[in-house]
Formats: structure tokens, sequence, C-alpha cells
């Protein structure tokens, strides 16, 4: 690719009720020229300040691990029940370990006196494993791997996951600072320790009477992402949806091969609202192509799988607006106040659960 990569109809992913999310291709900023570096920058840029979202393809994660590590997360959520409590979750501050079903409940609404009885009424129907950076002092990941030699294995798959999803955010920041006319080793201070987290998800089976008795009931209630960016590798069965400017939602259909990527609340108030963090939900998910009401398919949706990878600066950078989005100069004042990383997302995290 030469010259400038322009957001066109040709380009796009999703263009419906306002809402473009492009499909861009990461590969230039690999090995292209510099011209072709800064054109894919300006591009990751311009659809994280006008949707929040994009796809990805050609992002340097090869397909074979990443259906490896899907593989390896099935069979982690096919343990039984007592394996998997025995891993549990325990605080905002760890954020490390199994999450059972209806624990976490994402649900946000501006109307916060609706926000307690929607929870209460439709919790989220996922099981969740969350992995963070190793080697933490006090903070220690809930391995598997005391279980069976298939948790050894599962370990050490995560484990080269996490880094490989870490470097890739390393380069998306790059990207980004590139975009806001930054020098591209910007972030490279703020995100350089990997305090992210790698969620394995699980959306069981579920009966379509659950959906159909409580019209407010989804698999992952509508919510934004709290940290800089997430990287979100989706099965084939779909069921995400990206909230549009007109209020709708819209499917963000799986595409394969491709990283679902959108920005965060932390994100957005770093870039003093000039980058955008849109919500989204999980729906059941579509009803497959030809199967008919009398299929006894029909009756229940199948398990979904997903792993999101949430990247966050390290937890002890404060975080504060971005040069070149305030100023007397361009007429927008600091939104926000500074913050630590860590702080703010322990805070989002006491929220949640």
């Amino acid at each position: 690719m030469t010259g400038s990569q322009e957001l066109n109809p040709s380009s796009m992913a999703i263009n419906k009720d306002d809402l473009v999310i492009p499909l861009i291709d990461f590969g230039p900023f690999f090995s292209g020229t510099p011209s072709d570096k800064h054109a894919v920058a300006l591009s990751i840029t311009e659809a994280f300040k006008t949707s929040g979202f994009l796809y990805l393809k050609n992002h340097g994660i090869p397909p074979s691990v990443v259906s490896r590590v899907f593989s390896s997360s099935a069979r982690f959520f096919d343990r039984s029940q007592e394996q998997k409590d025995g891993l549990g979750w325990t605080t905002p501050q760890s954020n490390r370990g199994y999450v059972a079903i209806g624990r976490e409940k994402l649900a946000t609404l501006d109307e916060t006196g609706e926000i307690e009885s929607r929870r209460e009424s439709a919790p989220d129907i996922k099981e969740t494993m969350e992995i963070g950076r190793e080697g933490v002092d006090g903070l220690p990941n809930r391995w598997p791997d005391h279980l069976d030699d298939e948790g050894k294995v599962f370990k050490e798959e995560m484990l080269t996951f996490f880094e490989m999803c870490k470097g890739l955010h390393m380069k998306l920041m790059s990207s980004i600072a590139l975009g806001m006319n930054l020098p591209e080793h910007f972030f490279d201070e703020f995100v350089g320790d990997g305090d992210n987290t790698l969620r394995l998800l699980h959306y069981p089976p579920v009966h379509k009477d659950i959906f159909k008795k409580n019209p407010e009931q989804v698999r992952a209630g509508e919510h934004s992402d709290y940290g800089s960016v997430t990287l979100l590798f989706q099965d084939q069965h779909g069921g995400l949806q990206v909230r549009s400017p007109r209020g709708t939602f819209v499917d963000a259909t799986p595409i394969a091969d491709t990283i679902v990527i959108n920005a965060g609340d932390l994100l957005a108030r770093w870039s003093n609202d000039t980058i955008k963090s849109t919500r989204h939900r999980v729906i059941q998910p579509p009803k497959p192509e030809g199967e008919k009401e009398k299929d006894s398919s029909a009756d229940t949706y199948p398990s979904r799988y997903s792993i999101a990878y949430f990247c966050n600066p390290n937890n002890d950078k404060l975080i504060k607006a971005l040069p070149g989005t305030y100023g007397e100069d361009i007429h927008v004042d600091k939104k926000y106040t500074d913050v630590l990383a860590g702080d703010y997302l322990v805070q989002r995290l006491a929220e949640t659960y």
C-alpha cells in the first residue's frame, strides 16, 4: 500500500444507523513505508474518534494460535464446577480467577435509578476466566496447573498468548500516538508493564424461553470497557452489538481472522474525549441461516465463546489529558482531573461485582 489509506465504503465492515466501523489492514504498520505506516495510524485514530470501534486484519497473531486458545478455553470451561470454583475470582485489586455465571453484572445505564433493578432482573449469562500479568507480588494468577497435565498446557498457552496480545497493544498505542501527532513511542512508558487482563468467556447454551419471558435479558449487559483498548476475538456464532449514534444496537458480525478492537473509557478520558468509548452488549446470537422453528435446535441458543484482552496503562501511571487535546489555542478545556490508572480501574471493577 502506498499513499494515504482512506476510510471509504470498500473498507467498511459496518455502515448502519450512522455507525461506521472500518476494516483496517494493520500489515503496512509492521512493514510498509513511513507514509503507509502513517496512513494506517490515521485510519485507526479516525475510527476511534468516530465510532470507537474497528476490525483489524493482518495483526500479527497467527490464526492457528487463536484457534488453539479457543480450544483450550472450551476445555477449561468443560471442567467440573468444583474445579472452576476452586480457582475463583476474589478482589478487584487482584482481578484474577474464575467468575461464575451471574456474578458479574455489566449493565450500565444513563438513568442511575434503573441500573440496580436491571442488573438484578437480568444478570449476565456468562462465565469467565480472568488472567493478569504473571509474577506480580501478592496477585497470583489462579492457574489449573496443579490439577492435571492439561492444566499445565493451559497455563503455558495462555502466558504465550498474553504476551502476543501485549505486543499488539504496544503497536496499537504507537499507531494512536502517530495519529494524534505525538511521537511514535509516546505511550511506551505508560503501557510497557503489561498490566492487562486476558479474559476467556463462555456463554453457555440458553433456552430461548429465558429471553421470551424477560425482554431485558441479554448475555452481557450494555456497557463500555474501562481501560485503553480491548482486543476481542469472536467465535463464529456472533451476538456482539454496538450502540449506534441513533441509539440502536447494530450487529458486529464476526469476520474470519480479524480482531474487533474498541477504545475504552480510560483512553477516552486520556484523550479529553477526542476518542470515543462506545457502549456495546452481547445478545442471543442470530438464528442460523436455514434453521426452521420446528427444528429441535430452535429451542436453544448454542454456546458462544470469545476472548477479550483488556489493555490498560501501567497501574502506577498518572493519566492526564494528552498534549494537543485541550488548550486556549483550540478553545477546548481540560475535562477531567488526573487519575492513577490502577486506582481508576479498581474503582470501576468494584462497581461491577
